[in-house]
């Protein structure tokens, strides 16, 4: 069944016009019924062929598309069938992009909650094997790391992305932005490897210290920091340094009062999405931090527990019954999770009220 369209005003009284050209429409919900009729016989197909998750996705999927474009082309036309092709193709991909996502939000969750009570907040591993315990002391080594990570990384990456865009030129500006690029690509385990052979030419082989992974992570923070900012500062419209220029203000004072503010939502932005890529990350960690059972807030004295190597130990060596370890760990995971969701909350909160305002 189709609806009709007019696309011309109907004919005045009298006049010569000719009869008014209609388009056919398929109804609102009807490609949507179409594609899901298509997914049904797909589901149809696969359980004939031996019943697959994978059989019945493609079976459905293509089936569902053939479906509403045949019927479209039939009714609407090519131009219109094509539109909704794409359409249903690029919803489809959405769609199917989302579903590891909320697999693995799901999972987390189921695992995690039963052990995400005050003593997970509370409690370090200290003296525990089996029930109990929490990860206290791992979730303030990562904010501690963390913040040192951010104090390196920020002024390094920041200044290099001004330099790059206000005074970079020539071979230097090129080759800098080819070994940030290197280094935006390098593997996490190589930037824990760096830094534990860095300590160790200082204090020997077998050194583990918080700020050593502070150092790892600012090498894999650097460059995101680096890229976001330059392409921010990029942003920034060249009337506004003219114009402090035409009035004789210095380049490092229009930087200083005119770039950065201009750009400062973006900047920080790019910053608090940089700190939610580092955060999690854990081969770095193993290497120049280890683990730790207790608690240690010194960063420049001894081991330090995070929550990724918290997560991993408890996975991999779970003590008798393992059961307990395997929730801790899932629990970690899911305040790893909580700590990245919220960085990207506050990211979008500082390019909201930051931003510089147009209009009265």
């Amino acid at each position: 069944m189709s609806t009709q369209t007019p696309l011309a005003p109907a004919p005045v009284a009298g006049s010569s016009a000719g009869p008014v050209r209609t388009q056919r429409r398929l109804p609102r919900f009807a490609p949507l019924g179409l594609f899901l009729g298509g997914i049904a016989v797909g589901a149809l197909l696969s359980a004939l062929t031996g019943f697959s998750i994978a059989l019945t996705v493609v079976y459905g999927v293509v089936l569902g598309t053939i479906a509403v474009y045949v019927v479209s082309r039939s009714v609407e036309g090519r131009r219109t069938a094509t539109d909704r092709l794409v359409t249903t193709v690029v919803t489809t991909a959405f769609l199917i992009a989302m579903v590891p996502l909320v697999s693995l939000v799901w999972t987390v969750l189921e695992n995690g909650l039963p052990r995400l009570d005050s003593t997970f907040f509370n409690s370090s591993m200290l003296g525990i094997v089996g029930e109990g315990g929490g990860a206290y002391h791992a979730i303030l080594g990562t904010l501690i790391i963390t913040g040192l990570t951010t104090v390196i990384s920020v002024p390094v990456g920041l200044l290099t992305a001004i330099y790059l865009v206000e005074y970079g030129t020539g071979r230097l500006k090129k080759a800098i932005t080819f070994f940030v690029d290197v280094m935006t690509g390098i593997p996490s385990i190589v930037a824990g490897l760096f830094a534990y052979a860095l300590f160790a030419l200082f204090f020997g082989g077998g050194v583990r210290l918080g700020i050593m992974g502070a150092v790892a992570l600012s090498v894999l923070m650097i460059p995101v920091v680096v890229r976001s900012a330059e392409e921010v500062l990029k942003l920034v419209p060249n009337e506004l340094r003219e114009a402090a220029y035409a009035l004789g203000v210095p380049k490092w004072r229009t930087i200083l009062k005119i770039v950065i503010p201009t750009s400062v939502a973006g900047l920080g932005t790019g910053i608090t999405l940089a700190v939610a890529r580092v955060i999690g990350e854990t081969a770095p960690l193993l290497v120049t931090v280890g683990i730790l059972t207790g608690t240690n807030l010194n960063p420049f004295d001894g081991r330090m527990a995070t929550l990724p190597v918290f997560a991993f130990y408890q996975l991999t060596q779970p003590g008798v019954p393992p059961e307990f370890g395997i929730q801790r760990a899932w629990t970690a995971a899911l305040v790893l999770i909580v700590l990245v969701m919220a960085l990207n909350v506050v990211a979008r909160l500082i390019s909201r009220f930051f931003a510089p305002k147009t209009g009265r």
